[in-house]
């Protein structure tokens, strides 16, 4: 299988900037987040659509995918930046040109909702995506400078990215001790699920899992990862990693319910693979840069995640 890596940044690249889930929330926070990337020496171009707002979305499907579609096929184009995440990018992936994407591979970054992309893109064209920092999410604000540094240098150097580390060196919890080795794939864990079934859900095969989550209650963690079990994928893999699940708790203080973290030690206890909880990456400030599809080792014995290559060329 190979797997395609798109080329480094350099200072001076042209920067393309889209919103293919929900429109920002505040188009002051593009233009600051333009402003961070300008100020580091990057040139920068807006997609034409991106003050589009449909409801709960940033523009028609149409719109969109215009935007994304003329960011791959613009050749001074060399990074495409995601505003933010929110929802609609499911909408768009069989609508998608991936020949487009192979023949045109670029950086691609974002999380959330962008999760979608960032599967479909690894199972249809084969490439490398990241899971970070959005334009109109973290870039216009102040960033933590480690998490900031290993972002930039994820993207800017081809050499192995070696072992990461959460913010503040805080410890990786350890559910299960072990050793695995695969390519890391997952991210948010309902955008995971919403796949299921379709052309654009991961092998996940030997593969490192990484998954988080926001805003549900253990109930609904709990179907998801029953849902997993039930296809066997966990089982699949050769690790998991649990980032951050934030506000997965139950808001009605009289219902009666497990605690989310009950509901991990269910799923993820008994298995025989490592796992790793308390990873800084998802839904919160100054998430870790994941970048999807590359070269991965855990150890949770000797409590390390490695990225045993570089994710660009």
């Amino acid at each position: 299988m190979r797997i395609t890596k798109p080329k480094k940044l350099t200072k001076g690249d042209l920067i393309g900037i889209i919103s293919p889930a929900s429109a920002p929330d505040d188009l002051e926070k593009i233009n600051k987040g333009v402003a961070y990337l300008e100020n580091l020496g990057y040139q920068v171009e807006v997609g034409k659509n991106i003050d589009k707002q449909r409801g709960y979305l940033a523009g028609t499907d149409e719109e969109r995918l215009e935007d994304l579609h003329y960011m791959f096929e613009k050749k001074e184009v060399k990074a495409v930046f995601c505003v933010r995440g929110g929802y609609g990018s499911g909408r768009l992936l069989d609508k998608i040109n991936y020949n487009l994407i192979k023949q045109n591979p670029k950086i691609f970054v974002g999380y959330s909702d962008i999760n979608a992309l960032h599967m479909a893109f690894y199972q249809k064209a084969r490439l490398i995506t990241f899971g970070g920092p959005m334009v109109a999410t973290d870039f216009y604000d102040d960033m933590d400078d480690t998490v900031e540094e290993a972002f930039w240098d994820i993207l800017t150097s081809s050499r192995k990215i070696g072992k990461i580390h959460n913010p503040k060196d805080e410890k990786f919890y350890v559910l299960n001790k072990g050793r695995g080795e695969g390519r890391i794939l997952g991210g948010n864990l309902s955008i995971l699920i919403s796949l299921m079934g379709t052309e654009y859900f991961p092998q996940l095969k030997d593969s490192i899992l990484i998954l988080e989550e926001v805003n549900e209650a253990p109930y609904r963690v709990d179907r998801m990862f029953n849902q997993l079990r039930l296809i066997k994928a966990i089982k699949q893999t050769k690790g998991v990693i649990l980032g951050r699940f934030v506000d997965c708790y139950e808001s009605d203080v009289e219902k009666k319910t497990l605690t989310l973290n009950e509901v991990i030690a269910d799923y993820f206890t008994k298995l025989k693979i490592p796992v790793f909880y308390n990873v800084k990456y998802g839904h919160i400030k100054n998430t870790m840069t994941i970048p999807f599809g590359v070269k991965c080792k855990i150890n949770t014995s000797r409590g390390f995640i490695e990225f045993t290559e570089g994710a660009v060329v």
